[in-house]
């Protein structure tokens, strides 16, 4: 709140760890079983492997319990010597050979199940990753197979966190999780019968202790989840909000947000606080009550062991070895919630990623289709009906042709189809009925990648990779010469540009190709379009971003590499395509007028509307 002192923002993390008992909600998989069966599909290529590493686990933890009993054994001949030569007993001695033997023994113990755990950790983290390979593998190749409404229906960040993060969260929860939990178990089940086979008494004891420890761990639990549960929705609005107001700075002080902005912020950071403080405050009980608890139940085992020590019916070495049998028991137990946590973590990502491996494919490319050998860009949009929706079409009844080297501009209102009708030409989509053919021959007798070949295109939207220029420019035709990537700038007018840049074709361009201008980037992807020679051009605003000068300059070598080609362009402002030769007005997915500019502003219909519109700003 405004005026209030500032308090950290708490964060979403583990209360004891990254293994603790509590922390924030972990997201589960809706079918757990169905889920590690898949998983556990993958793992059979190392069932040999997999195989060693549960043996040398299980003899790992059968020797790491066995310690404890012979440090007892030791710790009792100790003190029996020690009693003997207090009480003057003829021939008392502390017998340091046998406890000699015993501590180098102990030291075997250790060692060797340390080695096993060494071997264990590193085949496991070995296994991880493999497997993390070959999922990653996996969804590169499906990438290529999903259609485009996949892409269109998920956010970037979606996508990217189920191929990073949860593939990631997979191969920590094999390598970590997995050894965690089963030397926990055999070490739970090795402590319970060490502690019988010491005694029966002490160990009913123990664990008459343990609902008391569970009841006050469910409790406390309960109460604080509510709470982790707001701090996590409230950590997403203050993400959510500082996302917003940073990559909008300019428009937040150009309208004088920045107090609101302010206040927004500092509302949601105190319910963030104080949500985080009430789920640190309340799940801190759990560790502090958990210790009382079992020092509680130390006290009845210790006392409860010195009179059976005292009657001389157990050694004293064995109340020693029975108390860490306890802590080898209540340890794993306290930390079962998050072995369980990390391990629904785990199966939850792998759900995500299965059901991206499960997603409807492409319709698979025929087999011995062969390319249109010289194509000469004639396209027929017969009877077309086709929706992103199987109850509501875009185009019912779509039926247009376009001559070869002709050039057919698409205009209309937003959400009249006119992008749609270019998904379809490329096969992004699957039409619904009807067909489309290039040079007579149906798309679908062509294999996408053929199919895609025969097309340039320029988008409004530039898209460039991290990379030179030069290659920028040279993407999808590897094989360019230096000289036709230079011929091909000059006919976008990029070169001048390029070579004032201080590497010139060389220049490195980030990610997001802010070290250059909007209207800079889009030159580059004309020339991208130019270099590849196609045989269909799509243009999709593409001149949109530069001024107005050299829209000037670039339409005429757009002119000049469109003649001769069938071409495609997608406009707004109709006066960059005066001179195409077939116009085709588009309104909600249907062709209403097709003609010249001439022709069409003297019938006066919806095209002359929309044009004097734009010059007008006033319907006629």
């Amino acid at each position: 709140m405004s005026g209030s002192q500032p308090k950290p923002a708490a964060g979403p993390r583990p209360m004891f760890g990254a293994r603790g008992m509590m922390g924030g909600p972990v997201e589960k998989a809706r079918d757990f079983k169905g889920t590690v069966k898949r998983l556990a599909a993958r793992l059979k290529l190392y069932r040999a492997r997999l195989i060693l590493m549960f043996v040398l686990t299980s003899v790992g933890a059968v020797l790491t319990t066995i310690a404890p009993k012979v440090i007892g054994a030791v710790i009792t001949r100790l003190y029996e010597g020690a009693a003997a030569k207090l009480a003057h007993a003829p021939g008392a001695a502390i017998d340091f050979t046998f406890i000699m033997h015993a501590l180098l023994g102990l030291a075997g113990l250790y060692l060797t199940s340390a080695a096993f755990i060494y071997i264990v950790q590193r085949a496991l983290s070995v296994m991880a990753l493999e497997t993390m390979f070959r999922l990653r593998q996996d969804v590169d190749a499906k990438f290529s197979r999903l259609p485009l409404k996949y892409f269109d229906s998920r956010t970037h960040g979606e996508i990217m966190s189920r191929v990073a993060n949860d593939i990631d969260n997979i191969g920590t929860g094999m390598s970590q999780g997995l050894p965690q939990l089963l030397s926990s178990a055999i070490g739970i089940v090795g402590a319970v019968v060490m502690m019988l086979v010491i005694s029966p008494v002490l160990t009913l004891i123990t664990i008459f202790t343990l609902p008391l420890s569970f009841a006050v761990t469910i409790t406390i639990a309960k109460r604080s989840q509510r709470y982790f549960k707001d701090q996590q929705r409230e950590l997403g609005r203050l993400n959510g909000h500082v996302e917003e107001m940073y990559s909008g700075h300019k428009t937040v002080k150009a309208f004088g947000y920045e107090k609101k902005a302010i206040e927004t912020f500092e509302e949601i950071n105190e319910k963030l606080y104080v949500s985080g403080r009430m789920s640190q405050f309340i799940s801190g009980f759990i560790f502090p009550m958990m210790n009382f608890i079992n020092n509680l139940g130390y006290v009845v085992v210790c006392v409860a062991g010195g009179i059976l020590v005292a009657k001389n019916r157990l050694p004293l070495g064995d109340v020693q070895a029975f108390i860490q049998y306890i802590r080898m028991f209540t340890q794993p137990v306290a930390q079962s919630a998050g072995f369980i946590n990390m391990l629904q973590s785990t199966a939850a990502s792998a759900e995500r990623v299965f059901e991206m491996l499960d997603e409807a494919e492409e319709v698979p490319d025929g087999r011995d289709l062969k390319p249109l050998e010289k194509p000469e860009g004639a396209v027929v949009f017969d009877r077309v009906k086709f929706g992103y929706r199987e109850d509501r079409a875009v185009f019912e009844d779509l039926s247009i042709a376009v001559g070869s080297g002709q050039t057919a501009a698409i205009v209309g209102p937003t959400g009249a189809g006119k992008t749609t009708m270019v998904n379809l030409l490329m096969r992004f989509y699957e039409l619904q009925g009807g067909r489309i053919t290039v040079d007579g021959t149906d798309i679908k007798d062509l294999k996408r990648a053929d199919l895609r070949r025969m097309f340039g295109m320029v988008l409004q939207d530039t898209w460039l990779f991290n990379g030179t220029i030069k290659e920028n420019i040279a993407y999808g035709r590897e094989d360019a010469a230096d000289a036709q990537i230079y011929e091909a700038t000059k006919a976008a007018h990029a070169d001048h540009f390029i070579r004032a840049l201080p590497d010139g074709y060389n220049t490195i361009l980030n990610e997001e190709a802010s070290n250059l201008s909007q209207g800079e980037k889009q030159l580059l992807t004309i020339a991208r379009a130019i270099l590849a020679d196609p045989a269909i051009l799509i243009l999709d605003e593409a001149t949109s971003s530069v001024d107005t000068r050299t829209e000037v300059i670039v339409q005429k070598a757009m002119k000049a590499l469109m003649k001769g080609r069938t071409s495609f362009v997608i406009a707004h402002r109709l006066s960059t395509i005066r001179d195409a030769g077939l116009i085709l007005v588009m309104s909600n997915g249907r062709i209403v007028e097709t003609g010249s500019h001439d022709s069409l502003m003297a019938a006066n219909g919806f095209y002359s509307e929309m044009y004097r519109m734009q010059f007008t700003g006033a319907m006629v």
